[in-house]
């Protein structure tokens, strides 16, 4: 499985504790940096180092809303929502890049504006020290989320740490720009680099929306790993075929369906043994799946045939 986990690897408990710990950590780290940018702000004035005051208040406001998510996607299913509350995380990433595409569209009408009033930068010794401490931080955070990823497969904490990540090259880029700025004497330098940060921005939000679109609408796992539940099922000395395979994900929670055909002498007690020996080792190598099984005889044609991926698909 790849390392950025569309699948979890650990323990459903321990993935859940985390996943919140990691919300903890990501809303902490934002709050930090929106008190210490925003008094730097105010002394120097700018653009460059508000687009990155800016962008932490969006960490802020997407930290929130991706914990509440994830709180809300470990809730066990209920009468109202069999299949459990796992879209909430998805939901939230969605949440997280129309947030990011508001605060660059902001970013950039100050930055226009700047374009048209150049204006000095003052103390800029003071915006590059805030910078570094953003830096330090933010790769503490970024490192912690990217194991929790690893771990979880939470897709809320994986669009959250590509934000973060992003916030470095950001963060680079604002010192850079301070520098230059205060040693050449390039006002417009400062509300070019916002601009072309608000551009970083969107993109990085049409990245996670695309990510969580993955989800909203049900995509199949990944072909490695659909090929491993046919082998596993396939692995039972009394199945002699597996078809209608079919598989989602759902935030911290995946569902593997599929048919299991079987001598048509056996009796039904034995088929349903058999049901529940394949289940037991599925739910051993995807432990955070929900698995529903249908058993068959052997050569009873009820196949659902579903046009072969394309590459443009898959």
């Amino acid at each position: 499985m790849a390392q950025d986990a569309t699948f979890p690897l650990t323990e459903p408990a321990t993935a859940q504790r985390l996943r919140l710990r990691a919300t903890y950590a990501s809303l902490g780290v934002a709050l930090v940096l929106i008190a210490a940018k925003l008094v730097v702000w105010i002394s120097t004035g700018s653009v460059a180092l508000l687009s990155s005051l800016v962008d932490s208040m969006v960490d802020a406001a997407a930290s929130l809303v991706t914990f509440f998510a994830v709180r809300h996607a470990t809730v066990p299913a209920d009468r109202e929502h069999r299949f459990g509350h796992g879209k909430a995380e998805p939901l939230a990433a969605l949440g997280q890049s129309a947030f990011l595409v508001g605060s660059a569209v902001l970013l950039m009408f100050e930055a226009v504006r700047r374009l048209v009033s150049p204006a000095p930068i003052e103390d800029p010794a003071a915006g590059i020290a805030v910078m570094v401490f953003s830096i330090v931080v933010t790769l503490g955070l970024v490192a912690y989320q990217r194991h929790v990823v690893h771990h979880t497969g939470s897709l809320a904490i994986g669009a959250d740490e590509l934000h973060y990540r992003s916030d470095l090259a950001l963060n680079l880029g604002v010192i850079a720009t301070l520098a230059i700025t205060s040693l050449f004497r390039v006002p417009l330098l400062d509300p070019l680099f916002g601009g072309a940060v608000g551009l970083w921005i969107i993109y990085s939000a049409a990245k996670i929306a695309r990510l969580s679109l993955v989800q909203l609408m049900d995509r199949e796992l990944p072909d490695e790993e659909r090929a491993r539940v046919r082998a596993i099922a396939e692995g039972h000395p009394e199945v002699t075929a597996v078809h209608d395979i079919r598989t989602r994900i759902a935030g911290p929670t995946a569902f593997i369906q599929l048919h299991l055909e079987m001598d048509a002498g056996i009796s039904l007690l034995r088929a349903h043994e058999i049901s529940d020996d394949v289940e037991a080792q599925l739910q051993a190598a995807f432990p955070h799946a929900e698995i529903m099984i249908h058993e068959d005889p052997a050569g009873i044609e009820e196949r659902v045939v579903f046009p072969p991926r394309t590459a443009a698909r898959s």
